[in-house]
């Protein structure tokens, strides 16, 4: 059976919960950005502050995007904190007040959500699902960059 979009039920669900594992890493990793940018400090002050809001702004709509698409899967997307901290591969980071110590955790961070973010690709290709493919190929192009410029800020 196929659901409204057309693609298979089961592989849709499947795929919304691979979404829901993305959703609640994506709320943990904002989470996180937000404390960096509130509570850094030090001489790159600057231009983290900066950077990490640019990442959090980019994470909320990526949530919500997210988010968006498990209902158009006909699935129900996580919304409490209880279910991203039980769910999240990302963990809290508290206390970073090190510019460069908050960055490897984003490093980190972008390195756990692109992985998952591959799982979700080939599992959506195998589903015929063009709207997640599309999705994920966006996300991981945009990260393999930021990736490679952050590495290139560490060196």
């Amino acid at each position: 059976m196929k659901n409204l979009v057309g693609i298979d039920q089961s592989k849709a669900k499947e795929l919304a919960t691979m979404l829901n594992q993305l959703l609640a890493d994506y709320q943990l990793f904002y989470q996180n950005l937000r404390g960096f940018h509130w509570n850094i400090k030090g001489k790159e002050f600057f231009e983290l502050h900066l950077k990490f809001e640019e990442f959090y702004d980019d994470a909320v709509l990526k949530v919500d995007e997210i988010a968006e698409r498990i209902l158009t899967l006909e699935g129900e997307p996580l919304h409490t904190f209880t279910d991203y901290l039980k769910t999240s591969n990302i963990k809290e980071a508290k206390g970073v007040t090190n510019g460069i110590e908050g960055v490897k955790i984003v490093v980190n961070n972008f390195s756990t959500l692109i992985q998952l973010e591959r799982e979700i690709l080939a599992a959506a290709s195998d589903a015929d699902d063009e709207g997640t493919v599309s999705l994920m190929s966006d996300y991981i192009s945009q990260t393999e960059k930021t990736l490679w410029m952050l590495n290139s800020y560490l060196k």
